[in-house]
């Protein structure tokens, strides 16, 4: 420091300190003398205040260590007024006496830098006991992700903590005069680098947390993507881990799969299936518009729903019906054995109305070379007669 900027500072003399506080004394007590009705009361509405602010934060407390579910909002509202910190209601009450008593001017500014630190302070610890307990309260019907959102819940209290306070501290040093501007961009300068730094980390954490919350599968459920079918066994902080249907482990990053296409089995809330049926060409045209009235009451014995059935096309060597039906089930065992009874039924019903079922089939025609058609095999000149024995 020069010279120059030294002298421009201003110098405090020791001297002056004693008198000083002896007039800072004098205005206190002078004050108090003119005031002491007033104080009298802003003192016992202060205790008031401060006793009453006491017991709700007991009360709270008390609420929320019974509370049997830490996700429901009575729970985070008990446990955000339990978080209410003695120095916040202190300054209340301080503040309360301020403003009835109108105290002297010097001691007005310190009780109300005091009182924006209180209560900037309070606030941010409210914020962060809700946030946190409405991310809890949106995970909380994923009991089997309890163990992946517990790890995920240290970086988030951590990021939530850093990000509310920080905001709190530029708060409070603006109130108190501060140019606050180097220190915002400087902050925000450091949260892109470190972004940048750690891309790849955040991706799969965010990604993870969105799996969690979103809920698009859960730990148990059969989900495919490309060309992979696999049950889902562990959804970590950066990968999840799937079983596929053939035995082996796949591992993917979280990132990458809520990036894909993905197919949730265990969700769906019906399975349709559909049948081909090719007929013989001799079928005859009654039979032929009764398979459909067939087919729907095979459907239908066997406990599926019926959606349509009838003919789709004639095919080389055969005429083809369609049938669609639904199994009311996402269980994969109840879709295939009713499958299975439906087809049963189908060839049971067939084989009583005397339906043939076709099958590829080439028939050749022979012709000669005037167009006669020639059987592929030698036609008997008629009956022989054996030579008499004389």
């Amino acid at each position: 420091m020069t010279a120059q900027h030294a002298s421009a500072l201003p110098r405090i003399e020791t001297e002056s300190i004693g008198p000083r506080i002896q007039a800072y004394w004098e205005a206190l007590t002078h004050w108090v003398h003119s005031n002491s009705v007033e104080l009298g009361i802003a003192i016992t509405a202060a205790v008031i205040v401060f006793l009453t602010l006491s017991w709700l934060k007991r009360i709270a407390s008390k609420i929320a260590r019974e509370s049997e579910h830490r996700a429901h909002l009575k729970s985070i509202i008990a446990r955000t007024l339990a978080r209410t910190s003695k120095f916040f209601r202190v300054m209340v009450s301080i503040e309360l006496v301020n403003q009835i008593a109108s105290a002297p001017a010097a001691l007005t500014h310190f009780i109300d830098i005091l009182f924006t630190i209180a209560i900037v302070v309070q606030i941010a610890i409210w914020l962060r006991e809700i946030i946190l307990g409405l991310i809890e309260r949106r995970a909380g019907e994923g009991l089997h992700e309890n163990d992946t959102l517990q790890s995920a819940m240290v970086l988030i209290r951590l990021l939530v903590s850093f990000v509310l306070f920080a905001v709190a501290a530029i708060v409070v040093l603006d109130n108190l005069g501060v140019n606050v501007t180097g220190l915002v961009a400087g902050l925000g300068v450091g949260g892109i680098a470190i972004g940048l730094a750690a891309q790849g980390i955040f991706s799969d954490l965010f990604a993870a947390i969105s799996i969690i919350f979103d809920k698009p599968f859960r730990r148990g459920d059969t989900v495919s993507y490309d060309n992979t079918t696999a049950r889902v066994e562990v959804i970590g902080m950066k990968s999840t881990r799937l079983r596929a249907l053939t035995g082996e482990e796949k591992i993917i990053s979280n990132s990458k799969l809520l990036e894909k296409e993905i197919t949730n089995s265990t969700l769906t809330l019906y399975r349709r299936v559909t049948f081909v049926l090719t007929l013989v060409y001799q079928t005859p045209p009654a039979l032929a518009r009764r398979v459909p009235e067939i087919l729907r009451a095979a459907v239908e014995a066997n406990g599926a729903q019926f959606i349509r059935a009838g003919f789709n096309n004639f095919a080389a060597s055969s005429l083809d019906f369609h049938l669609v039906f639904d199994i009311e089930s996402d269980d994969v065992e109840q879709m295939f054995q009713a499958r299975h009874d439906v087809g049963i039924a189908i060839i049971e019903s067939f084989a009583r109305e005397g339906i043939s079922f076709a099958y590829p089939t080439q028939t050749t025609f022979t012709a000669a070379p005037g167009g006669e058609i020639v059987m592929p095999y030698a036609t008997p000149s008629g009956p022989t007669t054996a030579p008499s024995k004389s």
